[in-house]
């Protein structure tokens, strides 16, 4: 439904894309996946297209980007618009202008060239420039577009991504893709530069330094990295009050009186339940409860924990968009960080609620967002299962991204986000500390079956 809206847009006729006001530079990217500065994403990118432009060593497309560029040739409205995204970039020095003038990125067959040689990288460690999201940066001027918006919500567009996707992460489950996990002193994983930034890495994860690659079989082995027993302690573990962080993560929202359904793609990206149950008809039970949403970072621990003790009563993986942005936020110079509200109703995620033991909290859930191609989702739990405060749910695989704790009404709830204000500059919160306390005295309740 939501494509349908969105599709409807876009304006073929107008050309270029007209913006409002000049994109500004943002010294503070959500979650720092992208540059934070804007130079070091342009001059990324310079390596990168000069890298494909040479000839002798440009392999020929890989089977699954060859079937994407027949599938963008072959159906009229697929070439349309992704002619008409790169076309609707603003040709001005904001948008990261090549000295002829024109976006970097110049059109699709550029766009699946540079892709090509992704495919078999893994993120390198940067200070200051760290690109997380490599395919995200290729695209993140022209996701931004009108063309664009409707694109990357089209479920074919989308059923390709998923299969891209799924071939670089064959490479960075690979041996291959340890290359990064070098003590090299810039762009090294256990090097000087990651040593500052991660300063506490071998006392916090399993890990031997003595070993090649500190023991990691791959990349995605190091990225799902787990703690060592006496880390990250769960917060008050005979306490049902306390409720504990999921992921570790920087508060992003809190809202309260959430509706069934909203208006999510317009200013403010409201919660609408109904699109983040993905139609379940769980979500009513939600209606007027708390969203509480923050966001991992690209040096976080990327596996979840389960914030109450209870009963696992639903598990569900839901298919959705991956470089989906709210076009009511304009052109994100790290897309689609300024939409992390927007994509809980479309992007790729997991659904995890729990009945939990403490009636005082009654059922809850875990929505575990991916974001551009941090969308692979593993659960590693089975409805029927219960689970302690603190238990592991299950991981992000090749990047980081978002979750949201929802809470049904009648539940009162203490927040504690240690001092911060969502989104205001926040750092990340340790997974399993204390996140809130429940403080009503009343049974909201068990889980109430819907037909």
């Amino acid at each position: 439904m939501a494509g349908a809206i969105l599709a409807s847009l876009v304006r073929p006729s107008v050309l270029p894309f007209e913006v409002d006001a000049p994109v500004k530079s943002a010294p503070y990217q959500v979650g720092k996946w992208l540059a934070s500065d804007q130079q070091i994403l342009d001059a990324w990118a310079d390596e990168l297209i000069l890298e494909a432009k040479v000839e002798e060593a440009r392999p020929p497309l890989a089977p699954v980007l060859q079937e994407f560029k027949e599938l963008i040739e072959n159906d009229p409205e697929l070439y349309m618009l992704f002619t008409e995204m790169f076309l609707q970039v603003p040709h001005t020095p904001e948008f990261a202008q090549d000295p002829t003038g024109g976006p970097k990125i110049r059109d699709y067959q550029h766009m699946l060239e540079l892709m090509n040689v992704i495919l078999t990288r893994a993120p390198e460690f940067n200070t200051t420039g760290l690109v997380g999201f490599p395919l995200n940066a290729i695209l993140n001027w022209a996701m931004g577009t009108q063309a664009g918006t409707a694109a990357f919500l089209n479920q074919k567009v989308n059923q390709q991504l998923k299969k891209i996707l799924n071939e670089w992460a064959k490479f960075l489950e690979s041996p291959e893709s340890r290359y990064v996990l070098t003590e090299d002193p810039e762009h090294g994983w256990f090097g000087r530069d990651a040593q500052q930034a991660m300063p506490t890495f071998v006392e916090d994860f399993v890990c031997d330094p003595t070993a090649p690659y500190y023991g990691y079989a791959s990349w995605d082995d190091f990225f799902t990295r787990t703690l060592r027993e006496d880390q990250r302690p769960v917060a008050a573990p005979e306490d049902d009050t306390v409720i504990a962080n999921a992921c570790e993560s920087a508060p992003y929202r809190l809202e309260t009186k959430v509706n069934f359904c909203d208006t999510f793609w317009l200013k403010g990206q409201p919660y609408s339940l109904a699109h983040m149950f993905d139609g379940d008809p769980m979500a009513k039970q939600f209606v007027g409860g708390t969203v509480y949403q923050a966001f991992l970072s690209a040096l976080s621990y990327h596996r979840w924990h389960s914030p109450v003790s209870g009963t696992v009563v639903q598990t569900k993986l839901i298919e959705g968009s991956y470089y989906a942005q709210a076009q009511c936020e304009g052109f994100d110079p790290a897309g689609p960080n300024l939409s992390q509200g927007y994509i809980t109703h479309l992007a790729a995620r997991a659904l995890v609620c729990i009945e939990a033991d403490n009636p005082d909290i009654g059922l809850m859930c875990v929505l575990f967002i991916g974001m551009a191609e941090v969308s692979s989702n593993e659960i590693t739990v089975v409805e029927g299962q219960h689970v302690k405060k603190g238990e592991q749910l299950g991981m992000f695989h090749y990047g980081g991204s978002t979750h949201v704790l929802l809470f049904r009404p009648g539940v009162e709830l203490e927040f504690d986000l240690h001092g911060q204000e969502p989104d205001v500059h926040s750092h990340n919160i340790l997974v399993r500390e204390r996140i809130a306390t429940v403080k009503n005295g009343r049974d909201t309740g068990k889980h109430i079956p819907v037909d």
